[in-house]
């Protein structure tokens, strides 16, 4: 019995792919928000494309800080869904073409949630990206941090803790 060929890396990032969007599928707010990620290999980039219902203050054209701080959670929340999600394909616990928004496992809740605003977003796209400090079976810690031009002038950065969903069904 020879072994197995490697599988493909276009069926690796199709399946990544799929997961992702089936993910950000099954959340209605993020559409609402307008949000979306980029994905390079295991990095999620989250995106807020700018609309004007997102202004907070029309004085200043500035991001109502609801916006920026649901920018962050969600951006936290879907870092370890992917994670976790994407365990799941590849151990074969979730195959990745029978996945809808109605099989996906449930989502991570939020225990605690702490945002430092450090200036004003712009009226223009943001963008996001989250570092999970710590995660094990019941709880997680994470770190997110959005900018807007220049990923060295942040707009806000939040640290976030999480239940996470059981794996036995």
């Amino acid at each position: 019995m020879s072994p197995a060929a490697p599988e493909p890396v276009e069926l690796i990032k199709q399946r990544r792919d799929r997961a992702l969007a089936v993910l950000v599928e099954g959340v209605p707010y993020i559409r609402f928000l307008g949000v979306s990620f980029d994905r390079r290999g295991d990095e999620l980039t989250a995106v807020l494309t700018y609309d004007p219902k997102l202004i907070g203050n029309p004085l200043i054209q500035a991001l109502h800080g609801g916006v920026t701080a649901s920018f962050l959670e969600v951006t936290a929340i879907m870092e370890l869904s992917f994670n976790m999600l994407w365990d799941d394909v590849e151990s074969g616990r979730v195959a990745a073409d029978s996945l809808s928004p109605g099989s996906l496992p449930r989502l991570p809740k939020t225990i605690d949630f702490t945002v430092d605003y450090l200036r004003s977003g712009l009226p223009r796209d943001a963008y996001a990206r989250a570092r999970v400090n710590r995660q094990g079976r019941r709880y997680a810690s994470v770190h997110v941090e959005a900018w807007q031009d220049n990923r060295q002038r942040l707009i806000a950065q939040a640290t976030g803790h999480f239940l996470m969903p059981s794996r036995d069904g």
